[in-house]
Formats: C-alpha cells, sequence, structure tokens
C-alpha cells in the first residue's frame, strides 16, 4: 500500500515524468520577478483572510504612483503597505494617471494592510458588469441606503432596543446629542452603559418586519464630475479620479473636497500620504499634521484598513498605535475628536476614558474600598458596520424567535426517511427552531440538501444557496436545479423564487451552505431579505478561510451558543478527506494512498517549482492519474514572487495554449479568473470577443465580461490562490508551496487548498518544515467583531432553556 506523507519533504510518492527536470530550468533560490518581492506578493494570506485573494489575478497595481505624480506609470506590482503583508497589485497607486487606467487586480479589496484594489476597474469607466454583477452591486447600494435612512430617522436621542438595539443606538444618540448642542463631548466618557435590553422570550410572536425606504442612488452627473476634476487638478490629483470620488462622496464631492481635502481617503486605493499632499496643494499654509480634519480622516481611514482584513471594529489602543504611526502629534485626543463628531463609534461594557491610566489608583482606590476590576476592552467602530452587525443580530432573533414548532407536517417523517443519521439531526432541528447551524466538511452538504428536498416535500418553498457557480452546480444536483442558487443572484433577484408582496423572498425555509464565506453586509442582506416564520439553516465548514469582506458571521454565530447546532458526524471520504480531516485538527500525518490520490513533489527553488508544476499538470496528472488537464487546478500562496499566479499563469499558457492575447492580452481557449465582486472569482475559458465584452465558458454556463472590466476584473486562471478557489472543487489540483511562500501558511490556508481536490492532489513542496508547523501551530488570524455579544444578549443560549 502507498502512503503519502506532506510532513517533509523527503517523504514522495511521484508520477511517472513529474522528476524530469531541466537543471538549467531553475533560477537561484529565492528568486523575485523584478517588479515584484517575495515579501510583498508571495504571502497575501498569511496576515488576514480577506479580499485581496478574491480579486481574479494580482499583476495590476493601481497604476500612478500617487497623487500628482500624472506620469501614467503602469502599476508597480510590489507597491504593498510597508507592512509586508504581501498585498498584490500598489496600495500606493491611487488610480491611472493622464490615461485614466487604474490597473486594479480585481474588485476586491487589498490584502491585509488596506490595499483597496477593489476602487479600481478602469477609472473613469464606472462600474459595469453583467446583470447578475450590476444587480448585486445595486443591492448592495440599497443596504448602505437603508443604514444611511435609519441614520437620518434619528433626529433625537435614541432608545436602547428602538431599531437599533443596545450600545449601538445609545452612542449614536450620544453622537446626536453633541452634534445638537445638548451635551459638552466629554459628557460621553462619563456616562455610564445603558443597561442591555432584555432577550425576546422565543414564545412571543416574530416581531414585524419594517419596511425601510429605498431611495436610488443618482449617478453623478457631467457637472458634478467637471468640479471633481478641477478640484483634483488644483490639488495635483489625477483627474481620472472623479467617478470614484463621486460615487464616494456624492453629488456634492467637489465642496467636500474643498472644505476637507482628506476626505479623499474616502476613495478605495488612496493613502493617507497621497491625501497629505492634495491637502498641502489645496490648503498651502493652513496645512498641519495636526489640522482636526485630517486627524477625524485618518481614524476613519484605519477602521476601513481594518474591515479589509475581516474586522468590523478595533480595540481603540490598536487604533491610536495606528495613528501614531502616521505623525499625528495626539492620538488620544484625535480618537476624542472623531468621536465627538461622530465619525466613530465606542462600543464598551462598561466605563471608559481615553487616558490609558484608571482613574483610581494607589491609596486613594484603598481608601474608598474599590474592588479591583479587570480592565475594559473599549472597541471603535464605522457606523456601517456597527449597525449591519445590529441589523444582522436583530434579523437572526427574529428568525431564531418566531413560533415555527407544531406546524402540523409531518417533520417526524421527512427525518426518518433522512439519508444518514446526521441529515435526520439536522431535518428535527430545523423542524424545532427557525435558526438552525449546521457544521461539516464537504460530505455534510449532503445533510443540508437533505432539509431542502425535505421541507419540499413537505410542501414548504425552500431554496439553498451556495457561495460559487461550481458550489451551486454541485448543489443542484442534489436538490434540483429550480431550488439551488448562489447567494449573490438570490439577492440580486437574477435567480430565485422571488419576492412577495412585502419585498421578502418568497421561501419558507433557506439553507445557506457556505455560510463561512458570508460577510456581515451580505449576511444582514440576505437575513433581512427573509419573510417571518422562515426557518434559516447556515451552514460550512468553519476550518475553512474566512469571507472576504468584513466580519467572522458563521464563526460568531456558533461562538454564541444561542441557537441549535448539528455537528456533522459524516467523515469526508478516500484519501484526501482523511488527510485534509487530520489538518483541520491541527495535525498533517501520513495516509495511505494506494491509487497514487495523494502526491508529493519535493523542489529545491521556486524556479524548479514552476516548472514541476506545468509537467505536472500538462503530463504527469493526465497520463498517470488519468484526470484531463482541463480539470486540474493549480493553487498557490500568492500572486507575485517567482512561483506566484503571475508566473505560474505565464508559464502554463506558453505550454497549454500559447498566444498573443488577441483579445486585450487573452486568447480564445485560455483559462481564467473573474472577479465578479469582492470575494468571488467565477473560473472560465475564453470562447470570444464581441461589442458587448469577452465571452466565457463557466462549467457549461455562458457569461460575458463587460469590455470596460476586462482590464480590471479578468486574469489567467490556471493558477488560483486559496481564497479565489474557496467554494470551487476539481477533479485534480496541484498545490505549489514553494520555499518563499513559508510565511503565507496557515492551518485554514492549507485546509482549504488542499480540501480543493476530489480526486488526486499534487503538493508540489519546497517549504520543508514550515507546512507541518504552520498546519500545527499558525491558525487562522483573529478578527475583532461584536456579532457574538449581540447575539448572546438578543438571544437565550439553548442551556438556559
Amino acid at each position: 500500500m502507498a502512503e503519502a506523507s506532506v510532513a517533509a519533504s523527503g517523504a514522495t510518492n511521484t508520477p511517472e515524468g513529474a522528476g524530469e527536470v531541466a537543471e538549467d530550468s531553475a533560477p537561484a533560490a529565492g528568486e523575485t520577478d523584478a517588479d515584484s518581492t517575495a515579501e510583498d506578493d508571495t504571502a497575501p494570506e498569511a496576515d488576514d483572510t480577506s479580499a485581496e485573494e478574491a480579486a481574479a489575478g494580482g499583476d495590476g497595481g493601481a497604476a500612478g504612483a500617487g497623487t500628482g505624480t500624472g506620469d501614467g506609470s503602469a502599476g508597480a506590482e510590489g507597491d504593498a503597505d510597508a507592512t509586508g503583508d504581501g498585498s498584490a497589485g500598489a496600495e500606493d497607486g491611487v488610480a491611472g494617471t493622464g490615461d485614466g487606467s487604474a490597473g486594479t487586480e480585481g474588485d476586491a479589496a487589498g490584502a491585509g494592510d488596506g490595499s483597496a484594489e477593489s476602487g479600481g476597474g478602469a477609472a473613469g469607466d464606472g462600474v459595469g458588469g453583467v446583470s447578475e454583477a450590476q444587480a448585486e452591486l445595486a443591492a448592495q447600494r440599497e443596504l448602505r441606503a437603508r443604514i444611511e435612512a435609519r441614520k437620518a430617522e434619528k433626529e433625537g436621542p435614541v432608545a436602547a432596543g428602538a431599531k437599533l438595539s443596545g450600545q449601538a443606538a445609545d452612542l449614536l444618540a450620544a453622537v446626536r446629542a453633541v452634534e445638537s448642542g445638548e451635551k459638552p463631548g466629554a459628557s460621553f466618557f462619563d456616562s455610564a452603559p445603558a443597561p442591555r435590553r432584555p432577550a425576546p422570550v422565543p414564545s412571543d410572536p416574530a416581531p414585524v418586519r419594517t419596511q425601510v425606504p429605498r431611495p436610488a442612488r443618482v449617478a453623478a452627473g457631467p457637472e458634478a464630475l467637471a468640479a471633481v476634476r478641477a478640484v483634483l487638478s488644483g490639488g495635483g490629483a489625477p483627474d481620472s479620479l472623479a467617478p470614484q470620488v463621486t460615487d464616494a462622496l456624492g453629488e456634492q464631492a467637489a465642496d467636500v473636497l474643498r472644505a476637507d481635502p482628506w476626505q479623499l481617503l474616502a476613495v478605495p486605493g488612496v493613502r493617507p500620504e497621497q491625501a497629505d499632499g492634495f491637502a498641502r496643494a489645496l490648503l498651502g499654509a493652513e496645512c498641519g499634521p495636526d489640522d482636526p480634519r485630517r486627524a477625524a480622516a485618518l481614524v476613519a481611514w484605519t477602521l476601513e484598513r481594518a474591515s479589509v482584513q475581516g474586522h468590523t471594529a478595533l480595540p481603540i489602543a490598536a487604533v491610536k498605535a495606528a495613528l501614531a504611526e502616521r505623525s499625528l502629534p495626539d492620538p488620544d485626543e484625535a480618537v476624542r475628536q472623531a468621536i465627538t463628531e461622530g465619525v466613530v463609534l465606542v462600543f464598551q461594557d462598561g466605563e471608559a476614558a481615553l487616558d490609558d491610566e484608571p482613574a483610581d489608583t494607589g491609596e486613594a482606590a484603598e481608601e474608598d474600598g474599590a474592588e479591583e476590576t479587570a480592565p475594559v476592552e473599549v472597541l471603535l467602530g464605522l457606523d456601517r458596520y456597527a449597525l449591519a452587525e445590529e441589523s444582522l443580530a436583530d434579523g437572526l432573533a427574529r428568525l431564531a424567535n418566531a413560533p415555527v414548532k407544531d406546524d402540523g407536517r409531518d417533520w417526524a417523517g421527512a427525518a426518518g426517511a433522512a439519508p444518514s443519521p446526521s441529515a435526520a439531526e439536522l431535518i428535527r432541528a430545523v423542524a424545532g427552531s427557525g435558526l438552525v447551524t449546521h457544521s461539516g466538511g464537504e460530505a455534510a452538504r449532503a445533510e443540508s440538501a437533505a432539509v431542502v428536498t425535505a421541507a419540499h416535500g413537505l410542501g414548504l418553498r425552500a431554496a439553498a444557496t451556495a457561495h460559487t457557480r461550481d458550489g451551486r452546480r454541485r448543489l443542484a444536483a442534489a436538490v434540483g436545479d429550480g431550488r439551488a442558487f448562489t447567494v449573490a443572484a438570490l439577492l440580486s433577484g437574477t435567480e430565485g423564487p422571488g419576492r412577495d408582496e412585502d419585498g421578502a423572498l418568497a421561501l419558507d425555509v433557506l439553507v445557506v451552505q457556505d455560510a463561512p464565506q458570508l460577510d456581515v453586509e451580505g449576511a444582514a442582506m440576505l437575513v433581512e431579505s427573509l419573510p417571518d416564520g422562515c426557518r434559516l439553516v447556515l451552514g460550512g465548514d468553519p476550518e475553512l478561510l474566512g469571507s472576504a469582506g468584513a466580519g467572522r458571521v458563521f464563526a460568531d454565530v456558533l461562538e454564541a451558543r444561542a441557537v441549535p447546532h448539528v455537528a456533522s458526524r459524516t467523515p469526508d471520504p478516500g484519501p484526501i478527506g482523511e488527510l485534509v480531516s487530520g489538518i483541520g485538527a491541527g495535525e498533517l500525518g501520513q495516509v495511505e494512498a494506494p491509487g497514487k490520490e495523494v502526491v508529493i513533489v519535493p523542489v529545491r527553488d521556486a524556479g524548479e517549482a514552476v516548472h514541476r508544476c506545468v509537467q505536472l499538470v500538462a503530463d504527469s496528472v493526465p497520463r498517470a492519474i488519468g484526470v484531463p488537464t482541463e480539470q486540474t487546478q493549480v493553487i498557490t500562496v500568492g500572486h507575485g514572487g517567482s512561483a506566484g499566479t503571475r508566473a505560474l499563469n505565464a508559464a502554463l499558457k506558453q505550454r497549454l495554449n500559447p498566444g498573443p492575447g488577441r483579445f486585450a492580452g487573452f486568447d480564445p481557449g485560455d483559462r481564467v479568473a473573474y472577479a465578479e465582486a469582492p470575494g468571488r472569482t467565477s473560473v472560465g475559458v475564453v470562447g470570444s470577443a464581441g461589442p458587448d465584452g469577452l465571452h466565457l465558458d463557466c462549467g457549461g454556463e455562458p457569461l460575458v465580461v463587460p469590455k470596460e472590466r476586462v482590464e480590471s476584473a479578468l486574469r489567467h486562471g490556471w493558477a488560483l490562490t486559496a481564497h479565489q478557489a474557496a467554494g470551487t472543487r476539481w477533479p485534480a489540483v496541484v498545490v505549489v508551496l514553494p520555499g518563499d511562500a513559508a510565511q503565507g501558511l496557515s492551518r485554514s490556508w492549507v485546509y482549504t487548498a488542499f480540501g480543493r481536490a476530489e480526486r488526486h492532489l499534487s503538493v508540489v513542496h519546497g517549504v520543508d518544515q514550515a507546512l507541518p508547523h504552520a498546519v500545527a501551530e499558525v491558525p487562522a488570524p483573529a478578527r475583532t467583531t461584536r456579532l457574538t455579544p449581540l447575539l448572546q444578549a438578543l438571544l437565550r443560549t439553548p442551556e438556559a432553556e
């Protein structure tokens, strides 16, 4: 019996032909692309599980070196933030200069340090896309508009429990009070926190869903754009930024920038040093590092950057430390000013002041007989994410507390007919609760699909969603085409059962199979769209990489332990399933692979890794394993470096489909990755080009990439990163781990990458002991969120029942 071990590079099981390496093809170890350092680009996923990997490729950093350059230089691939977290694409590039090209890597925001590549697309082109992408963007704008409408309705102090709940409502009321002059700003820090509202009683009727007006967003007119271009030019910034500026700041963007030049930081991709240069050009001698406008803008920018890493809030100490790095003379005062002006919200469980030192220390505290208390963590957050988390928590509580028991249907009979014990347990849980969580690996997806089948058999309107097109395809095979959709298509209305007279989805049961990929804003939109009494199942594998956007929705709901949870007892089959399950438990051991299901290919350096990868995809796997090249996917840690997606895609195209790049760098037959939206990549094959754009075949489903989005959102896709590959599986997968990728490895990354393989997994292994170390000791980076305590305040825990 053959055994394969990825714990050490010496344990090999190499297919025939894989070891035929041309010695002169391997460059010196550690050699990188001339314009992309290994530190910057090979490990984007080491420090975050965010949106950078959602973009379809990584070779287009934002063109232009910064404000006022005007040289039109094409994006420097390695100009990531100085933190060296591996953001692919130049965060320092604001956007295209004279020629208006943005050169972004896709629609996703940059990795961990806040590089915002999603602002891109070609500057000046606007946001284009197929109908589904346009509808999804419109739905996101509607959610934000509803949030703004909620804020606008709060003309006075808001009582806890009304629309918003808990501290967010109180804090918004405090901000309004300061703005109106009713209270001084300092009183905000001295007031005692309001008590939490009591948790709703499950037996009560479900709360009425209020319909919030949904104002449509009007595109900026020519006059507004012209005014913004004039202001940008006056400040030395490329006027091609005008569409992005008006999108971020609205019709009055020109006036906003004149009054506060640092509002330029609201545009994705703009960095503080660029905004400082813009402000100096506009304000002259009035501009200084201690300008209150600069301080407030930097606080907001710091929190926006944190959201790219998945945080919905940050500890106040972390915010002040980040501000100190930006040469703010008084970070404490900057934070205080931002809170007073309502730029950010404060979240705390008890009293806290901005000063690091406690109010009473030493003998004074002893004389008062004060007991020593644990320090209180104070969080700062943007109202965008605060309100989304509040809305999501309220919506989940509405569903969980709805009276769904004893509906007269034969749920017991449906459970008895379930295909497995775990599926039966899940069906029984859904019968008795409006909100259920379900965790497990790939095999567990059949259990949640069984819920849809059972509910449909009981006469209920049931559907299931997946994160990607491939996930929907696999789901449809289990539940039927008419009951399987992607989350994005369901929300946009391009797929699904439609909406009822109240605007809610016409569903009685909804199963979300890829819940770990939900960010807080998308989840809030989804839950708000469900009618009262709808049963919701949040299912997925908690060991996978998290969402590309802010939040950790699935993990937070699991951590709250406030709703019924079913953990699948169905193991993933075969050697690959055994290997991946062990990785989830922190162990990288040997597995028996009699059919060469798992193969280890040791390499010495990045050049050899590229050579072996091409050999595996083009020859060894099809010949020795029987999986054709078009069904084999390459996964690597980052976009840059000598063995990143760019280098691998270039080598694979040269071998598999050489050509001149007839259509904007692509040829018919090229495999491509299309970033339809942040965190969602579709893999397809180029068919042809037309006046409407580039035509792709995505697993038998036609897809058109609008020509204005080809440059920004499309990349070759023979090689992907693990974030791009999340939600999709292939018959064969080749995971490339060159030596300089060690810093990008974590348990969740390895788990996700290895788990994309169905029949065969080849590991091109050059990281030595870094791989078992990552599996055993490097968990996914933590995210700071508030959803768990919000849910615990709103719901009774199962233990309390």
